[in-house]
């Protein structure tokens, strides 16, 4: 028996018709195939790996991100952006204090990279003490071996999914060690540069 069309169907609170279960099961079965077919093409790109730190009335903390980018050279200031975990607490820290330090690192730093991507069971502060840093001209931690070091002023914020994307005018420049290549990430491992054969 079907229902007349100028019957209306009534549902269950809580309950939906069949048809629209498997409509959901297949939107979410899609998008789970997205997401990894998503992160397998990102894997064939090269990111550069840095060490994103904070310190002040928020306390000091950091982290390992792969997003970095120049935004402008151009400007008041030189602009620069980073994404982090909107969750992370590094994230709350830097809404906080208002500044934060971008550590691009060598290809001698995987330990670091990895001390701050949480891989090694040592969280929060104490990560730094198993570094050399100082404070930069922000009081942002400056890590001694790092390539290069852009000390900035949180510039704006936009949310994207679970990533913050934090923009930071450049108030300092603090060239590092020119020996060896920078660590950069792809096809899921940290790698080093080497120059093309002419």
């Amino acid at each position: 028996m079907t229902a007349s069309p100028n019957v209306p169907v009534r549902i269950a609170p809580g309950a939906e018709p069949a048809d629209m279960t498997a409509l959901r099961t297949l939107a979410t079965g899609a998008a789970t195939l997205l997401r990894a077919a998503f992160l397998d093409g990102m894997a064939g790109t090269a990111t550069t790996v840095a060490v994103v730190a904070t310190d002040g009335p928020a306390g000091r903390s950091g982290l390992t991100v792969s997003s970095l980018t120049s935004v402008s050279a151009d400007g008041e200031r030189p602009t620069l952006l980073v994404c982090v975990r909107a969750d992370s607490p590094t994230a709350a820290a830097i809404l906080s204090n208002g500044t934060f330090a971008v550590n691009v690192l060598g290809d001698h730093d995987a330990a670091t990279a990895d001390l701050f991507a949480g891989r090694t069971g040592i969280a929060g502060p104490e990560r730094f003490d198993a570094v050399e840093w100082e404070p930069g001209t922000t009081g942002c931690p400056r890590l001694v071996d790092a390539r290069a070091t852009f000390e900035c002023r949180l510039a704006e914020t936009s949310r994207v999914g679970t990533h913050l994307i934090l923009f930071g005018a450049v108030e300092a420049v603090v060239p590092g060690s020119a020996a060896g290549s920078a660590l950069v990430y792809a096809e899921r491992r940290y790698r080093r540069l080497a120059p093309l054969s002419a």
